[in-house]
């Protein structure tokens, strides 16, 4: 670091150089953040083992010669390698709960945190959730939130990749829910147990939905999370057509499907045109994401068969 930063003394200091040095850099914020500043508080906080809140209610502090080095460290780092800072801290904040995350996973920041707040509401009754099936839930962080939000809920979480469900598992155990979730290996739908015939209540998803031609423009700090929770074929929805397709036969009778598919939302309706896809908004923002009840996914299901069929 050059020699100036031992004008920095404070942590107001730290927290706007970081800042500059990152928007000088052209860093990609979208992880936990969306903005310079936001993200080098968010390190500088880390680095001193203070909440992300305390950082500027303690702003004007003074820092050790040691803590501005190991702030200035974190902050180096971030800006040579490009990796999200969530990986650097070993954790986020989802749906208001502190979750461990590793590059085996990728870093929870779906827009399905504010419906799962509210129980899936109003597009299923929360008091009347009982099972909820995560699927390709890598962290866990949809499942792990639903079980918390509907505490009388049972909850599965499902992923085809072992390294992503040891961090489910732990994230599992870190809320004390190892009673009530169940952590299952599973591509999609296949290794989902039949030992119940009621079916879920609720299915919900955040899988892989990223096109072969985006995969290719994604920023550097992409490159840093797991491929298998991105790359989802040519049009990015070979995933997400084969959960359509298979969902009705895990849902309660009256159970809803909810998946998030960003920015292939265009490339699903052109492809399945007769499909009533309902596309939720959010208060605190972000789309792409449709539910459908079990009756229409049913009554869709040879289009489904035939999308799949084709891609």
């Amino acid at each position: 670091m050059p020699a100036d930063t031992d004008a920095l003394t404070t942590i107001d200091d730290l927290v706007r150089w970081g800042a500059s040095r990152f928007a000088e850099a052209g860093l990609h914020f979208g992880h936990g953040t969306d903005n310079a500043r936001d993200e080098s508080n968010w390190l500088v906080a880390h680095a001193l083992c203070l909440p992300f809140e305390l950082a500027s209610e303690y702003g004007g502090c003074h820092v050790t010669a040691t803590e501005r080095d190991a702030v200035l460290r974190l902050l180096a780092t971030r800006v040579d390698e490009r990796r999200p800072a969530a990986y650097l801290t070993g954790g986020i904040r989802f749906a208001g709960l502190e979750l461990e995350v590793d590059e085996a996973v990728m870093i929870p920041r779906s827009p399905l945190a504010e419906l799962i707040e509210q129980g899936f509401a109003p597009w299923a009754e929360p008091e009347r959730v009982r099972r909820v099936l995560d699927l390709c839930c890598g962290s866990g962080c949809l499942g792990i939130a639903a079980a918390v939000y509907l505490p009388n809920a049972a909850v599965d979480l499902a992923d085809i990749s072992p390294a992503a469900l040891a961090v489910a598992r732990r994230n599992c155990r870190r809320h004390g829910l190892d009673a009530r979730v169940r952590v299952l290996t599973s591509d999609l739908f296949a290794s989902i147990g039949g030992e119940e015939d009621d079916g879920y209540d609720v299915i919900v998803s955040n899988p892989p939905y990223v096109s072969a031609a985006e995969m290719e423009t994604l920023p550097a700090e992409y490159c840093h999370e797991p491929a298998l929770a991105f790359a989802a074929g040519e049009s990015g929805l070979d995933l997400v057509l084969r959960i359509l397709r298979d969902a009705p036969d895990y849902l309660a009778d009256e159970g809803i499907l909810v998946v998030e598919v960003g920015n292939s939302a265009a490339a699903l309706e052109a492809t399945l045109p007769q499909v009533p896809f309902t596309w939720l908004d959010f208060e605190r923002g972000g789309e792409g994401v449709f539910t459908l009840d079990r009756a229409t996914l049913a009554a869709h299901h040879d289009e489904f068969a035939e999308a799949v069929a084709a891609s």
